[in-house]
């Protein structure tokens, strides 16, 4: 089996690491940043870009800002395992804005979901109307985050 991984020398991981802290940084703040001119650390973004080490940038938003006050991780049990059930449970996942992430895992649950609400009777809605409605789910757990003491963080890249 082939590496997948991309070769990266030590601006390359100077770069990333800069990236992933402000995505926004102009070739001239990244250049500045690694002691390169503005076209070389602007070459090496775009063929980390091209390569698919990048792949992409996003604004980072407060969720209070929005009106969103509740973040919960539901774990999901599946009644039915096959490919049919698992593409139409995918496909709700992708129509519910409030679902943010999601995982496939080991273990008792089958996936796991990050989910952002308005409001409790906002998340109880989706749990009951959405989620254990699906003919597919058999059993729902919620765990309401209280407080995030670690922000996400970027990737290690060293």
């Amino acid at each position: 089996m082939q590496d997948p991984r991309t070769p990266l020398d030590p601006t390359d991981i100077a770069l990333l690491d800069r990236l992933q802290r402000r995505g926004n940084a102009t070739a001239q703040e990244l250049g500045d940043t690694l002691n390169l001119s503005a076209s070389q650390a602007g070459r090496r973004r775009q063929r980390l870009e091209d390569n698919g080490t990048i792949q992409g940038y996003r604004a980072r938003l407060d969720p209070i800002r929005l009106g969103l006050h509740v973040q919960a991780f539901v774990q999901v049990q599946m009644a039915r395992h096959g490919t049919e059930q698992s593409a139409d449970f995918s496909r709700l996942l992708r129509t519910r804005q409030e679902i943010t992430s999601a995982w496939t895992m080991t273990g008792e649950a089958d996936y796991l979901l990050r989910v952002w609400c308005p409001d409790l009777p906002a998340l109880n809605k989706l749990i009951h109307d959405v989620l254990l409605a699906h003919p597919t789910v058999a059993r729902v757990h919620s765990q309401i985050v209280m407080d995030q003491p670690k922000d996400d963080s970027p990737l290690p890249v060293a």
